[in-house]
């Protein structure tokens, strides 16, 4: 098969002088180009690299394409952007793997997504999301359970989530809200922390989808409470330990996996995706977000822990396309 590969570098998005230092976060390097074309030519296909931004609109309608392999964050800071080559490759009728655009646009806004998961019957942290300074101020906080973790509501790879972000009064939030409104240019969501283990739990595809795996994230060294933050996951090699399988009770890995495939039906997932969580020191369980466009760099926590299950890269990126070609009849003969 001919397979057109759609991403956004790093290297390719203008940044200005004065820019947040994550600004970039989200998008892909070279390296994680390259590992990925690769596996896909060790299946015995062909790659085009599409790039993003125009030039993926340049090259998509130039190049013959029987399927892309999308791991395209999208330009700008719309809450919308990941569903962009989805959206264009749907109006040309290119199939293409992962989730669709109205499951992308959903799922980036963890204010939305929690609203749905709450109607299936899911436990998350309580949450108030803010939409500018007026409002921010204007809030009651007298029942809110502190401390609260401060985060941009349409972010992923932990962007704007820095050590700071923990608050534990009403002016350490307002502090932290007013930071991220002037700096992202979006709404804040303040939410519960739950103290006690950070669990993420890999899916892959579709008829049924099935848990890769379930990864606990266990900070070296033992602080008051863990955040899962950008300098964390910066500095991963030196400040975290990833155990996979995770060693927690059967009872609460079982609710977990099955949380983690409710939420993948329910939100319209496909081929793939990352679920997070956090499971408090009484057993239960609670959804934080999930990400139906997880990293595939080999330093993404989806990687990790496919290959602390005994996956090689190859073989998760082989996973990946496989499920994505069952949904498209035309790809099965290619």
């Amino acid at each position: 098969m001919q397979i057109g590969l759609s991403y956004d570098l790093k290297e390719a998005i203008p940044v200005e002088q004065d820019g947040l230092d994550d600004a970039l976060e989200e998008y892909d390097s070279p390296e994680t180009v390259a590992l990925l074309s690769a596996a896909l030519e060790a299946k015995g296909h062909s790659v085009v690299r599409l790039g993003g931004g125009r030039q993926f609109l340049d090259n998509i309608r130039r190049e013959k394409i029987d399927i892309v392999f999308n791991i395209a964050e999208g330009r700008g800071n719309y809450r919308s952007r990941e569903a962009q080559v989805p959206s264009i490759l749907e109006m040309l009728d290119i199939p293409y793997t992962g989730s669709d655009p109205q499951c992308l646009v959903v799922c980036l806004d963890k204010s939305v997504t929690k609203k749905l998961v709450i109607a299936h019957g899911i436990s998350t942290p309580w949450w108030l999301t803010i939409a500018n300074e007026a409002e921010l101020y204007q809030t009651s906080w007298d029942s809110f359970p502190f401390p609260a973790i401060v985060k941009p509501t349409c972010e992923g790879s932990s962007k704007g989530i820095r050590l700071s972000s923990l608050a534990y009064n009403v002016q350490q939030v307002q502090k932290e809200a007013s930071r991220i409104l002037k700096c992202y240019q979006q709404s804040v969501m303040v939410e519960e922390f739950i103290d006690g283990d950070e669990v993420t739990v890999g899916i892959v595809g579709n008829l049924p989808p099935k848990v890769l795996g379930v990864m606990r994230v266990l900070p070296k060294k033992k602080d008051d409470h863990f955040i899962y933050s950008l300098e964390v996951k910066r500095d991963y090699l030196n400040l975290v330990e990833y155990e996979c399988p995770a060693l927690l009770e059967e009872k609460i890995l079982d609710e977990i996996s099955d949380c983690s495939l409710k939420v993948f039906k329910a939100l319209g997932c496909r081929d793939f995706a990352r679920v997070d969580f956090r499971v408090s020191p009484r057993g239960i369980a609670y959804f934080l977000e999930i990400n139906p466009l997880p990293g595939l760099g080999i330093y993404s926590d989806l990687v990790i822990m496919a290959m602390k299950m005994g996956w090689t890269h190859e073989e998760l990126i082989g996973a990946v396309l496989d499920a994505a070609r069952e949904r498209y009849p035309q790809c099965i003969c290619v």
